[in-house]
């Protein structure tokens, strides 16, 4: 059962409103569904914006954060908890034990390095939780035309690919990780 989605996402705002926008929303749409958010701990772009957020909506949020980023006055001081850890690959690790699912909104390539890490655990069997991508005005389509052409070039089995559900709404995409959890069963 998914009680908490960890969600990786820009330490900017992006280009669009729409981005600012949909971090807002998925912000709200995981606590109206009782849901905690687990991310990178920062209080600055699309990060302290879903936490934002998720804090005025009532809501539960976990930060985690390299000390390099604590000191450099990045973190988030009004979370719920805030875990600061040694490095990244620390905060991926934290971030994922502490997360039932994880959700990628825009970002950069610590984004994809995130959420490819994740995949790339559930496909090797190191647990069962589902990811997906919020594609706000199709931010994700050229990653999505690439993992098709992976597919075609036969560098990516169709199963593997199938580990990533894409919705354009934060319900739709809630909707799908929730049933995925609930076909995959346990998880580790």
């Amino acid at each position: 059962m998914i009680k908490s989605v960890c969600v990786y996402c820009g330490a900017s705002a992006g280009a669009r409103p729409e981005y600012a926008s949909a971090a807002q929303d998925l912000g709200v749409a995981l606590v109206r569904r009782n849901l905690g958010l687990v991310y990178g701990g920062a209080h600055v772009g699309l990060m302290g914006i879903i936490a934002d957020s998720a804090l005025a909506a009532g809501g539960h949020v976990e930060g985690v954060i390299p000390q390099s980023l604590q000191e450099r006055e990045l973190a988030h001081q009004g979370l719920s908890e805030l875990h600061v850890v040694a490095n990244m690959a620390e905060r991926k690790e934290k971030m994922a034990t502490l997360a039932d699912a994880f959700i990628a909104l825009p970002g950069g390539v610590g984004t994809l390095d995130e959420l490819f890490e994740t995949i790339t655990w559930n496909a090797l069997g190191m647990h069962r939780k589902p990811s997906g991508v919020l594609d706000v005005n199709g931010y994700w389509q050229p990653l999505l035309k690439m993992l098709t052409s992976m597919e075609t070039e036969q560098f990516v089995r169709r199963p593997w690919r199938d580990l990533l559900s894409v919705a354009d709404t934060p319900e739709a995409l809630l909707d799908q990780l929730i049933a995925k959890d609930e076909i995959s069963g346990s998880r580790q």
